[in-house]
């Protein structure tokens, strides 16, 4: 995957997958729909990013093959499919990454073959849009010129260009989207549609890009790597720490903003939004530096955060308590609690950040942990959770973010906890006398429902995990004190827990995690529009917070909604830069006036 888009692909050797390949276009241009299904295992995933179902949709085994085919083929038209690299076989299955083409635009996938009834058949098939045809980025051979050579005397310079849209955008001239939220989904997918020439606007409540990560407690730096979290079109320079602090994230999400010149309105709040099924557009109110603008988009993307709004408790006697309290969000950092009583209720991520900075600063530290928590130490999972993919080993491989990124893609959600089991198993191993030590305080571990550790957790439920980069430490070791279960209510100056435990406390942190993004939606357009389009997040599996029925993809993420013209954009660092595309691309097919049939438009089991 190392030429460039408009190179032909190497020339490469004659084995199964190219065979598989050849015949599986064949019958697609036969449209003989039962040869094509019949090509893939009895259990076998066919995951499409929007390439042929305008959607981010998963089907399993031949049957539901043959469904999408009947629906798509005729309009999508496939071809062209071509190895990219050689194949590979290891351990009986064969791997090939290709490409193809649709009657819209050109694709890339990954193709996993297993020998089932004596011959090859697909058992997992990842198919994903990566251009338009005739929309193509202004990239590579086609960058924009920049200079314009020669004499004209009605020349606009860049600046004047730059300037004028500032004067238009929103104002005189609407934009085709508008984007709530400036954050790193925002702006990464403010970057992709400014490429894609859609207008666009990123709105954000906070003075300056970046403020989103300047404003929290001044210890927290990422706990993901480097080689996982670049934003699309410019990563992080080689000499980017690999766990980025806050402040210095938020000063590249500001740079990145002026150099790939997104159109972002600071200081702006959306304060309403409604949408008209007979104009076919959002009328969305914002206060923007004191003045009230109306804005009429045509696409309205959520950007908020995958975590949605703060979950705040309502505990009798919040309003007779004496001391400071206020939920993880809110936290200002440890400075302020040196020698106080400070009650940290929550045992995941943030509270366990929370926890190490007080008693760094020599507060006294009590953590109340309601649920059992699974903790990875970052090395480990460094190593052995990411390393093949994002890490300098990757990179010395020949691995790209772009291909981990489509590595991680072609894993079907149904089976994705196959391949993690493992992977925690070794985990437990190397860290054995940790996890002991940790049991031995008193805390309550897990490895997840089925032993699959901290990625299905984010992926099923978005909590439930601490990425251990030395707090775990403090409450093995007793520095951070552990008290267990639900709070009952405060006094004056403490927490009592339903047992009857009494925490005496100056200050208390609601580390308790956030609540779906159509919250979000919920207040800014209508609970009737929030409920239309359910839950955020999750996959239906039927764990701890992930309610079935199976979904078999993440809900309301980067896809169509229930409610048209609404979106929802989210998640880390690597999933705002790779699902940017694809929401991109979805967005440019419509300003552009491009068909775009959806197949299997997600139904709502969960409204919140």
């Amino acid at each position: 995957m190392t030429q460039t888009l408009d190179s032909p692909p190497p020339a490469v050797q004659n084995g199964p997958a190219q065979t598989w390949l050849a015949d599986f276009e064949a019958a697609l241009k036969a449209r003989d729909v039962p040869r094509a299904a019949g090509m893939f295992a009895t259990k076998s995933f066919w995951r499409d990013l929007v390439a042929f179902s305008w959607n981010i949709t998963t089907v399993e085994d031949p049957a539901g093959v043959a469904d999408l085919l009947s629906t798509t083929l005729e309009r999508v038209d496939p071809s062209g499919f071509a190895l990219e690299e050689p194949e590979t076989t290891d351990a009986g299955v064969t791997t090939a990454w290709f490409t193809f083409e649709t009657a819209l635009g050109r694709g890339r996938g990954l193709l996993r073959l297993k020998v089932e009834d004596d011959r090859p058949k697909a058992w997992t098939f990842l198919t994903t849009l990566y251009e338009l045809k005739g929309h193509e980025e202004p990239r590579g051979v086609r960058r924009p010129k920049g200079a314009e050579h020669g004499v004209n005397r009605d020349r606009v310079t860049w600046a004047e260009k730059r300037q004028a849209e500032a004067e238009t955008l929103g104002l005189t001239e609407q934009p085709y989207a508008v984007i709530v939220g400036g954050g790193q989904g925002g702006i990464a997918l403010g970057a992709r549609l400014r490429q894609l020439g859609v207008p666009a606007l990123v709105i954000d409540r906070y003075e300056r890009p970046g403020d989103q990560w300047r404003g929290r407690y001044k210890s927290l730096c990422l706990h993901d790597p480097v080689w996982y979290d670049h934003l699309p079109y410019l990563k992080f320079p080689d000499n980017w720490p690999v766990f980025a602090p806050k402040d210095k994230i938020g000063d590249w999400l500001e740079s990145y903003v002026k150099v790939m010149e997104v159109p972002y309105w600071s200081s702006t709040t959306a304060t309403s939004a409604s949408y008209s099924d007979e104009d076919g557009e959002w009328t969305v109110n914002v206060s923007r530096g004191g003045e009230e603008i109306t804005l009429h988009p045509k696409q309205l993307i959520m950007a908020t955060g995958m975590s949605g709004k703060p979950n705040i408790p309502d505990l009798p006697g919040m309003d007779i308590f004496e001391g400071e309290q206020h939920h993880s969000s809110k936290h200002p950092g440890p400075d302020a609690y040196e020698g106080k009583r400070c009650v940290v209720i929550g045992s995941n991520n943030s509270a366990f950040d929370i926890c190490g900075a007080l008693f760094e600063h020599g507060a006294d530290v009590t953590m109340v942990q309601r649920s059992s928590t699974h903790i990875v130490k970052s090395d480990t999972l460094m190593d052995i959770g990411l390393g093949d993919l994002y890490s300098e080993r990757a990179i010395a491989s020949g691995m790209t973010t772009e291909k981990a990124d489509l590595v991680f893609a072609s894993l079907p959600y149904r089976i994705m906890h196959e391949f993690q089991i493992p992977l925690y198993e070794q985990m437990a191993e190397r860290d054995a006398d940790f996890y002991a030590r940790l049991e031995k305080a008193g805390f309550q571990h897990d490895w997840g429902d089925d032993g699959s550790g901290l990625f299905m957790k984010y992926l099923r439920r978005g909590s439930g995990y601490y990425i251990d980069v030395g707090s775990a430490e403090l409450v093995a070791d007793g520095d951070v004190e552990l008290a267990h279960g639900q709070v009952s209510h405060l006094t004056s100056s403490a927490v009592v827990l339903e047992d009857g435990t009494s925490l005496d406390a100056d200050l208390v942190v609601y580390a308790t995690g956030y609540g779906s993004m159509n919250g979000w939606a919920a207040d800014l357009i209508s609970q009737d529009v929030a409920d239309r389009v359910g839950k955020c997040w999750g996959l239906g599996s039927s764990t701890t917070k992930d309610p079935g029925p199976w979904e078999g993809e993440q809900r309301n993420m980067w896809k169509p909604t229930q409610q048209d013209a609404l979106w929802f954009h989210g998640g880390n660092l690597h999933q705002s830069r790779h699902y940017s595309l694809y929401l991109a691309l979805q967005l440019k097919a419509r300003f552009e006036g491009i068909e775009t049939p959806v197949y299997n438009l997600a139904p709502v089991h969960h409204l919140s």
